[in-house]
């Protein structure tokens, strides 16, 4: 059974940095693609990045595109998200997924961590 368990979220302030970790269990990797979702307050669910455990290869919503970045620790089964530049509209709870294939649709993971809340005031 997949665990995806989430940490590191909190409150800054724009223009400050914010990492997030997210810590897996009760999967092979390597045939996995790991990645962030966020929802903010009355908005549908956003793609924000994933990559492929097996290579690294990552892709970014274009909405994060040159602030976020993704990595993996394979040792410690860890994905951590990199928020840079953080801006109010990144305002939002994010998620850890994970599933047999990269996606930018939200709704087709199958894997979801609890969620960790981030606040970025203004």
């Amino acid at each position: 059974q997949v665990q995806l368990v989430e940490s590191g979220g909190g409150l800054v302030a724009a223009g400050e940095s914010l990492r997030l970790s997210c810590k897996v269990s009760g999967v092979m990797l390597h045939r996995y693609a790991m990645g962030w979702i966020r929802q903010a307050p009355g908005k549908d669910r956003e793609f924000v990045g994933a990559l492929e455990w097996s290579n690294g290869r990552a892709f970014y919503g274009d909405s994060v595109k040159g602030r976020f970045t993704l990595n993996r620790d394979t040792s410690q089964k860890t994905l951590t998200l990199q928020m840079n530049s953080l801006k109010p509209e990144d305002t939002a709870v994010y998620y850890c997924v994970a599933d047999q294939a990269l996606t930018t649709s939200p709704s087709l993971y199958h894997d979801w961590g609890q969620g960790t809340r981030v606040t970025v005031s203004s």
